[in-house]
């Protein structure tokens, strides 16, 4: 049996929608398992939140601890007046959690191993940080590519390079998360593909299948750090570049 690792990535359309100039505009499986994460990720925390119990039980402890977490993410990184921004970074390290741990059920699809879907969530948040940057800020944000205490000799070579290393953060923050999903699930295909290669050889490829499944089970175990990690690693960068729009000054 001929196992194709990038067939699990493939988006299909599920239900038409409307036409616009000729083009269908449908609901994909891509779709659909960006609104089942929504909805999990709220019935999540609304059910561990409805009795608000002082003493907690184990859903509301891990809705708190998540709370906790991320805010005390937030504060590290962007002062406790980047906390007006936690709804907003909560929503986003939950998402892609959620998104990664879903995408390592079998026979499911991993939203963020989508690039579209990394980059539109690395541009919403580079637009967010743009816009409140000059909201907050006006032209002074722009303070933000000039260094304090560069001499200004070189100071027009440093300027160009913060403005190209600020302009890159979407590329970077977008791809990582992409492409850590991509590789880790491709990975994991190939191993199992194996196992079922060998396993169908009869008794001998049964102990020659022994080594790729035991690969594939180290891998799963890798791959949940991995979406644990990812959605970590997105949610600090975030908070990381919503203090430059707070805090503009080097």
């Amino acid at each position: 049996m001929q196992i194709n690792p990038i067939e699990q990535f493939e988006i299909h359309n599920l239900s038409p929608v409307l036409h616009v100039g000729g083009h269908e505009i449908a609901f994909t499986n891509s779709a659909a398992y960006m609104l089942t994460i929504v909805l999990v990720v709220s019935a999540l925390f609304i059910g561990a939140t409805a009795r608000r119990a002082v003493i907690p039980g184990r859903l509301q402890s891990v809705a708190e601890m998540t709370y906790e977490f991320v805010a005390n993410t937030l504060r590290s990184s962007a002062g406790n007046e980047g906390m007006k921004f936690f709804p907003f970074v909560f929503t986003l390290f939950m998402f892609v959690l959620f998104a990664n741990l879903i995408g390592l059920i079998p026979y499911s699809f991993t939203v963020t191993s989508q690039l579209i879907i990394t980059v539109a969530l690395a541009f919403t948040v580079f637009f967010i940080v743009v816009g409140y940057g000059f909201w907050r800020h006006g032209f002074h944000f722009l303070n933000l590519f000039v260094p304090k205490g560069v001499p200004i000799y070189i100071l027009p070579v440093i300027v160009a390079i913060e403005i190209l290393s600020f302009l890159s953060r979407p590329i970077s923050h977008s791809v990582r998360l992409f492409a850590n999903m991509l590789a880790g699930h491709i990975t994991l295909q190939v191993f199992a593909g194996f196992v079922i290669m060998l396993a169908g050889w009869g008794v001998i490829g049964w102990f020659g299948a022994a080594l790729p499944l035991i690969m594939v089970v180290l891998l799963t175990a890798l791959e949940v750090l991995v979406a644990v990690l990812q959605a970590y690693v997105f949610a600090i960068l975030t908070c990381i570049y919503l203090n430059d729009a707070i805090h503009p000054g080097h």
